[in-house]
């Protein structure tokens, strides 16, 4: 089942749930509107190539639509548009005032030279400037894309529309980004694994994690895990998998992984297959998503490495932590949770990179560029002061542990597990925000 199947039907199903009007849900599930732009550019040989952009605009209800733009050679028109409508609901499970978006542009960056890709995104930029905005749609870095990429979409579209640093987030912090953005994601699903497992009467000391994806997300997880006196048993990425029943050294680890660019030969752990890791013996497993920015192997390998039926059976885990968009098929759900498997769902498990996005967005945003109302009930940071990571982190539990209260009441009010609770809760705000906005 592809990931806009997948949705679409986590989706219809909370709105069964809710007893949504059936005109109202088919509103929601429509995207507000589809990009699709062609992208040429000269390369540096003097040649002529053209890629393919999109950018797809969910919703709009709660506030502007917000989400990353990828670079990849097999970007999908469905898959981002399944992934604008996951950011739909994340940002509204996580009560930040955003909608959903996606886009991505069909290249492989590793083929391209840094002026190449500085060309694609400034065209790509040109293309869309007039779709995109402040209060309008706000991308961020993605799959392919880092804060190189932001800097250089905020310039282009400055010149058509003046400096506006907070056109974008994930940006450098030379131009505006936020301290503990890096971290975010990983340190929200930190978080939330604090709080699933408090739930359970258990706590991040001596549980045992195996983490598959070991880029940004799975990398910063490892840490926090690790830091709090969890034992990181087992670990992959897209060069290999290792595997220590003592635990792995995560700070040799991360230490080794910078220098060499790959776990493979690292002398703390024994070589594991890739695909083993998903089932190996442990009390956590954390699916992150795969870092394709730090290595020179690009491929496409999502699909050997997902909780899929086949593998659901055989995963040994009591919990599951999706810090990776859509890594569990909903048929290996079904299998999951009949084993008692509880599952930390996506649209909440790894909303903290845009939940502190927004907090960058805060405090990227300007003074004249807002009501006197909102002035007066957002952080006084909103007149570009920048934050202490302290606070950013902070606020980050803050919201983190307020969402999962929040997932919690839903479970409770509908008698569904973690993924309808927050699909639930998700849905149900932004629904209401469509009627109160007048939606017939």
């Amino acid at each position: 089942m592809n990931a806009l199947t997948a949705t679409n039907r986590n989706f219809r199903y909370a709105a069964r749930i809710l007893g949504l009007d059936s005109k109202l849900e088919r509103s929601l599930l429509i995207p507000f509107r589809e990009i699709k732009v062609e992208c040429s550019i000269p390369k540096d040989d003097g040649s002529l190539a053209t890629f393919v952009g999109f950018r797809i605009q969910h919703d709009n209800a709660r506030g502007p639509m917000k989400g990353g733009i990828r670079y990849h050679p097999e970007v999908d028109p469905d898959e981002v548009n399944a992934l604008a409508q996951l950011m739909t609901w994340k940002t509204a499970v996580a009560a930040i005032p955003y909608g959903g978006a996606k886009g991505g542009i069909g290249c492989n960056p590793r083929e391209l030279s840094m002026s190449e890709l500085e060309r694609l995104t400034r065209v790509f930029t040109q293309k869309i400037h007039d779709l995109i905005g402040i209060h309008r749609d706000v991308p961020a870095p993605d799959m392919g894309t880092n804060s190189q990429t932001m800097a250089w979409i905020l310039d282009e579209y400055s010149k058509f529309h003046g400096h506006s640093p907070a056109v974008v987030t994930g940006k450098p912090i030379d131009l505006g980004g936020s301290l503990g953005r890096e971290a975010a994601t990983g340190l929200g699903v930190f978080f939330a694994t604090e709080a699933l497992l408090a739930e359970h009467g258990k706590s991040i000391s001596n549980m045992k994690f195996a983490i598959q994806g070991f880029g940004n997300v799975g990398s910063w997880a490892a840490k926090f895990f690790h830091e709090h006196g969890g034992k990181v048993v087992a670990v992959s990425d897209i060069t290999g998998a290792i595997k220590n029943p003592n635990g792995i050294d995560v700070p040799a680890l991360l230490k080794y992984k910078k220098s060499n660019k790959s776990l493979n030969d690292f002398q703390g752990g024994n070589a594991m297959d890739l695909n083993d890791l998903l089932v190996h013996e442990c009390d956590v497993l954390v699916p992150c998503a795969l870092d394709m920015t730090t290595t020179d192997i690009f491929i496409y390998c999502l699909n050997i490495l997902v909780l899929e039926r086949e593998n659901a059976a055989d995963v040994k885990a009591k919990f599951i932590i999706e810090a990776a968009n859509h890594p569990t098929d909903p048929e290996a759900d079904e299998i999951l949770s009949k084993k008692g498997v509880v599952i930390l769902p996506d649209i909440y498990a790894n909303s903290g990179g845009v939940t502190v996005s927004y907090f960058e967005w805060v405090q990227s945003n300007v003074y004249n560029n807002i009501s006197l109302y909102a002035f007066m009930h957002v952080p006084q940071n909103i007149q570009g002061f920048m934050w202490e990571e302290e606070k950013v982190n902070h606020e980050l539990k803050r919201y983190m542990m307020s969402a999962f209260k929040d997932i919690k009441t839903m479970c409770q009010t509908h008698n569904c597990n973690l993924r309808m609770g927050a699909f639930t809760l998700g849905v149900n705000r932004v629904a209401q925000a469509t009627l109160l906005r007048g939606w017939e």
